[in-house]
């Protein structure tokens, strides 16, 4: 641009065109040339001397308080000035250290409980252009005015989309240039990836010649070219991750090299909706994934399924791929410990989490908690799920798997993990091992090695030292952090620490094919893959040396690194190289036999067929299991009645088993023979079959809905109604619901949810002669009662897993004929709840000729809740007998009644000024609910802004007379007035009553409320997350403290600062607090509580000791990572809490 307006403005004022065009073209060039010398790139690099990092790593030990287990000792590695609101780490060979750093979390990441009002069509997005359309739409320019939560950090004036445009993610490089144990050189050596639909950065590797990065929607692949550190090429290996705007940090994480050379990486529950570069659709929106490819993106497929939030998982010695997976934060739900196979599905869908459950037209049913779905193995348990090893931990985050020179001697065969909850006095790292069992693993030992920090992501460095990722408090971004090391000191001078690390930094090309196979012995895991990848680049000399090392039986791991390594010839260069596998099948160590068959079914090797049938037999499950995997990615049909058989000998004891059996039937794909085991004496081999057959959306599923096992025909309706769906089988399901002789609630609901789903006449009838059944469970009648009632209009979202079905609209007249004798016989049903479904039911299809039944509902039935839903039916049916039944409501006996009258007072033809005049008089003279009420009535009143009353109400809530139990209720009644004076006035008559204490904004919330919402908050409410956190009872977290008692404990006030000014006072034992004492000494520790003896803190693993007021110069708590509740729910639910946390007077027992 520069030369060519040159070049213009000069070919216009010279004489002489052509030599002057030549001189500007020379000039030009010169210039051109001389901005390159005189503007060099900015590496980005920053180092620091020794004095500059004392200080920081001085202060970073001094306020944190870790205890740690007997024998390990930590040390800062990288301070304040380096390290930024870290996540993911990698440290590759040379001790280099990579970490992500987000700065998208700050504004430009939306999790969905801070964006109520988007659940459903969050739940809609189906891919990543859904997605962007979405964001373009709700944060349109236009729109502006609505989205000033959005900051305008392009500075246009517009808040929208396009500020989600500017906040770009960071990669950093962290060394230690001097071996003194800090690191003291930064670079950044990429940033990048700011489009609308881009994520957080929440994984990082650098490769041998490129670093991967996920952020959705893609997955990286990038490159320096010039060798000055900086990434200056960048390709998109795999596209369309993070489809739905969900929980904040569930993104790309778990960027891993496999044992096979592919690159593996997951994304969280915000789904995965994309294609391989073959064109094969992979179809997970709903879920998370564990995905992997080759490290150009070719050879592209979904490893694992079904996963909810695996930051981040490992492959052991053995190449299992472990990991523990975060819970969905339900009331007596815990995290989960997982065995993640291939095409393993291990259950957890996003529309479990968040969608329906605010829908009026739906129910509170949720598929993971009432049928189980996130514990061990059990009994009736969902049979198409593979089942977590056991419930472990809270907050899972980082891990690791001990290569074998890892801390020290004791720790071998250890995995790491750390438990993140938000605040460092109750997070840390565990260690657990593993031992088989059947074709998984249970849990063999677990213990914590470190709290009184906040790690994220952590790697082991090439000299055995953990290093760990610190993200100091809290959960969101502060553009600081830290990097730690954990070291073993039983392990000063081991020699296979020293090396390992001499044989990671060495040049492994220089070496001979002896040397390298002298290295697949190694006793640390990573010298051995360098080893084994080194050999597979070398063509048929590796192969030789593979060949030879797999027959020497003196090391089981340097064989598995032989069959992986031939294994990697054959996919990557001839797939002959795999035929020196096949013996090995019927090796005597039965670990060979199944490292052989699974990687020869890794590679759809088709010539081992027989032997792999015969290993179907073998004594040992993983054998079987990985003979039955390698059958099934070979599609040898010749394995049918093999993998058949081994269904039925397993006899379902062995859910994996029964997993490889049944998706190698799916994968060998025939259907016909699949679908006629409907009729197989083995009931195992049956339910094998629906398993199969899902894979496939299956029609053939219908067969089974017939079986006589209750199990097999609930799992066949599970794999017809759920997820995609198998349509052409859904009538088959809908007819069975008074078929069946069936009562198991999932089984019924995905009944009747077909029934509605399809929506004709007939299954209408099947759904009301259910209804009068007398024999049928009262949760399942209520439920088919709520579907009649939203026949004509269904909510958009699954009546029972949640999934996005779209807009319905259905003609009424027919239905509402066809329906109102069962429903009105409803409202003389014995049961209570079934008359109040019933007279909702009758509400929302509008059906005028139950008007008087509803009336006389309202002047007799004995219960409360059974009036209020009889005066909601008439008033959104708009029944000419509206006027009378809330006069009557306003008359009746029941306090909740009349406020439920008093709130449709409005509705009636009084005229105005008498409406007001009552209102004034109930406010002036009855009860607190109905004053509330009264309030909101007047508030909402047409033209109600201009109402004088005002005025004295605002006096007498100035003066004090008005009772603070309606300071809530009169905020909401003059913000709906709409008048910018009104809410100016009684804002500023707050703020006085408040005397500078900003937590008596919220004094209202101190009068009773509605104890049982106060308790649907804290167990389920999605946007305050109080069981995330606190345990009641044996339901929980553990980042909080436990609530039993608490009643007995704190005031009404305590509790309310406790929500809405949480850092002002930290429960013993949930975080820290630093001592200035008066002879000048610093201390900080685990803060236990305060008496008159004086304080009393705990510092890392030394007894707890108490200093007294006279000792204490000053005392700092650190600040508290419970989130402002004021900030995350209105004061009406804060009054709710309140009243339900004021209730809790049970002791812990």
């Amino acid at each position: 641009m520069h030369l060519s307006n040159l070049l213009f403005v000069n070919m216009h004022q010279s004489q002489n065109l052509f030599s002057n065009l030549i001189a500007l073209l020379l000039i030009g060039t010169v210039t051109l040339s001389s901005c390159k010398k005189e503007e060099p790139v900015d590496l980005r690099i920053k180092t620091f001397t020794l004095e500059q990092l004392s200080p920081q790593a001085e202060a970073a030990r001094a306020q944190i308080n870790p205890v740690l287990k007997d024998g390990l000792k930590l040390s800062i590695w990288g301070v304040d000035s380096l390290v930024y609101d870290p996540i993911s780490i990698h440290i590759n060979d040379q001790g280099e250290l990579f970490y992500s750093r987000t700065n998208r979390q700050k504004n430009s990441e939306f999790d969905i409980r801070g964006h109520q009002d988007w659940e459903i069509r969050s739940i809609a997005l189906q891919n990543i252009e859904d997605k962007r359309a979405f964001l373009r739409a709700e944060l349109s320019p236009e729109r502006s005015e609505f989205n000033t939560w959005l900051e305008d950090l392009n500075g246009d004036g517009s808040h929208d989309w396009r500020d989600m445009t500017v906040e770009k993610e960071h990669i950093y490089k962290l060394k230690d240039t001097d071996g003194d144990g800090l690191a003291d050189f930064s670079q950044l050596i990429l940033e990048d990836f700011n489009d609308e639909v881009t994520d957080v950065a929440g994984a990082v590797m650098m490769g041998e010649d490129a670093l991967y990065v996920g952020v959705g929607p893609d997955m990286w692949r990038l490159v320096d070219k010039n060798g000055d550190g900086i990434m200056d090429d960048k390709t998109s290996i795999s596209h369309g991750y993070g489809i739905h705007i969900g929980f904040g940090a569930h993104g790309m994480s778990g960027l891993e090299m496999g044992p096979d050379g592919r690159v593996y990486w997951g994304i969280g529950d915000i789904g995965f909706n994309g294609k391989g570069p073959d064109g094969q659709e992979w179809k997970y929106p709903n879920r998370g994934v564990i995905a992997r490819a080759n490290p150009d993106g070719s050879d592209f497929e979904i490893f694992a399924m079904g996963v909810r939030n695996t930051h981040e998982f490992v492959f052991d010695a053995h190449n299992n791929l472990i990991s523990v997976d975060n819970d969905g934060d339900h009331p007596g739900e815990k995290e989960r410990l997982v065995y993640l196979t291939n095409g393993s599905d291990t259950g957890w869908r996003i529309n479990w989490q968040f969608g329906k459950y605010r829908d009026p037209d739906n129910n509170a049913y949720k598929v993971w908690m009432d049928e189980r779905y996130f514990i061990p193995r059990w009994e009736s348990q969902a049979a198409f799920i593979t089942p977590p090893i056991a419930n472990y931990v809270s907050g899972p985050t980082g891990m690791v798997f001990n290569p074998g020179s890892g801390l020290g001697p004791k720790w071998k065969d250890h995995f790491f993990v750390v438990e993140f909850v938000g605040n460092a006095a109750n997070s840390g790292i565990h260690a657990f091992t593993l031992e088989p069992k059947g074709a998984s693993f249970e849990l063999k030992s677990t213990e914590r090695i470190l709290s009184g920090v906040l790690p994220t992501g952590m790697d082991f460095g090439p000299e055995g030292s953990l290093y760990f990722a610190d993200w100091v408090d809290g959960w969101g971004t502060k553009n600081y952090g830290r990097i730690w090391k954990l070291e073993d000191e039983e392990a000063i001078n081991w020699e296979l620490q020293k090396d390992t690390e001499k044989e990671l930094k060495a040049d492994f090309k220089k070496l001979k094919e002896s040397e390298l196979q002298s290295r697949l012995f190694h006793q640390d895991l990573r010298v051995r893959r360098k080893s084994q990848f080194e050999l597979a680049k070398r063509g048929e000399k590796g192969a030789k040396v593979f060949e030879t090392v797999l027959k020497d039986q003196s090391n089981q791991y340097a064989r598995i690194h032989a069959i992986v390594g031939l294994s990697q010839l054959a996919r990557m260069e001839s797939m002959d190289y795999a035929n020196a596998i096949v013996p090995f099948l019927k090796d005597k160590d039965p670990e060979i036999k199944a490292q052989s068959a699974k990687w020869l079914g890794d590679i759809r090797y088709k010539k081992a067929s027989k032997e792999l049938i015969a290993n179907l037999k073998d004594s040992n499950a993983r054998a079987q299991f990985f003979a039955a995997e390698a059958l099934g990615r070979a599609a040898e049909k010749s394995a049918t009645e093999p993998l058949i058989h081994l269904l039925e000998q397993n006899s379902d004891e062995d859910a994996y088993l029964r997993h490889a059996a049944s998706l190698a039937l799916a994968r060998i794909g025939e259907e016909a023979k699949i679908t006629a085991l409907s009729n197989h004496p083995s009931a195992a081999v049956r339910m094998g079959a629906v398993l199969a057959l899902r894979r496939l959306e299956s029609p053939g599923l219908a067969n089974f809905l017939q079986d006589s096992e209750e199990l097999i025909v609930t799992e066949a309706a599970r794999a017809i109604h759920d997820d995609f769906s198998v349509t052409e089988a859904m009538p088959a399901l809908a007819a069975l619901l008074n078929q069946t002789p069936f009562t198991n609630e999932p089984l019924v609901r995905r009944i009747i949810s077909a029934n509605q789903r399809i929506g004709g006449e007939e299954q209408l009838n099947h759904v009301l002669s259910y209804v009068s059944r007398s024999n049928v469970p009262e949760s399942l009648k209520l439920e088919a009662i709520a579907a009649v009632g939203t026949w004509v209009k269904p909510s958009l979202v699954d009546r029972v897993d949640g999934r996005f079905r779209g807009e319905v609209k259905r003609e009424g007249s027919l239905f509402r004929e066809k329906s109102k004798d069962v429903l009105i016989a409803g409202l003389s049903s014995s049961q209570m709840e079934v008359r109040k479904e019933a007279a909702k039911a009758i509400g929302k299809l509008g059906i005028q000729e139950a008007s008087e039944a509803l009336l006389a509902k309202l002047k007799t039935d004995p219960y409360e809740s059974v009036k209020i839903e009889a005066l909601t039916a008439l008033e959104r049916m708009k029944a000419t007998e509206l006027a009378q039944a809330i006069t009557l409501a306003m008359k009746d006996s029941n306090q909740g009644v009349r406020v439920a009258g008093l709130g449709l007072l409005s509705q009636t033809s009084i005229p105005a000024e008498q409406k007001v005049s009552l209102l004034m008089d109930i406010i002036d003279k009855r009860t607190s609910p109905e004053k509330q009420r009264a309030l909101l009535t007047l508030g909402s009143m047409e033209n109600s802004a201009s109402f004088k009353e005002w005025n004295s109400i605002l006096a007498s809530f100035s003066k004090g007379d008005l009772p603070s139990s309606t300071w809530i209720e009169l905020e909401e009644a003059i913000d709906a007035t709409s008048s910018n004076e009104l809410k100016s006035q009684f804002n500023k008559m707050l703020e006085q009553k408040t005397g500078g204490e900003s937590w008596k904004l919220y004094a209202g919330a101190l009068a009773e409320g509605n104890v049982r919402a106060g308790r649907s908050i804290f167990f389920q409410n999605q946007t305050a997350q109080c069981i995330r956190c606190h345990a009641y009872d044996d339901m929980g977290g553990n980042a909080g403290p436990k609530l039993n008692g608490v009643a007995n404990k704190l005031s009404r006030e305590e509790l309310l600062i406790a929500l809405v000014e949480p850092s002002k006072r930290i429960a013993p034992g949930f975080g820290f607090i630093t001592l200035e004492l008066k002879n000048g000494e610093s201390i900080t520790g685990t803060y236990l509580g305060e008496s008159q003896a004086g304080v009393t803190i705990k510092v890392g693993s030394n007894p707890e000791k108490t200093y007294s007021e006279a000792e204490i110069q000053s005392k700092k708590l650190a600040s508290s990572s419970m989130p402002n509740q004021g900030e995350l729910l209105s004061k009406r639910e804060i009054r709710d809490l309140v009243s339900f946390l004021s209730t809790l007077n049970k002791e812990e027992e």
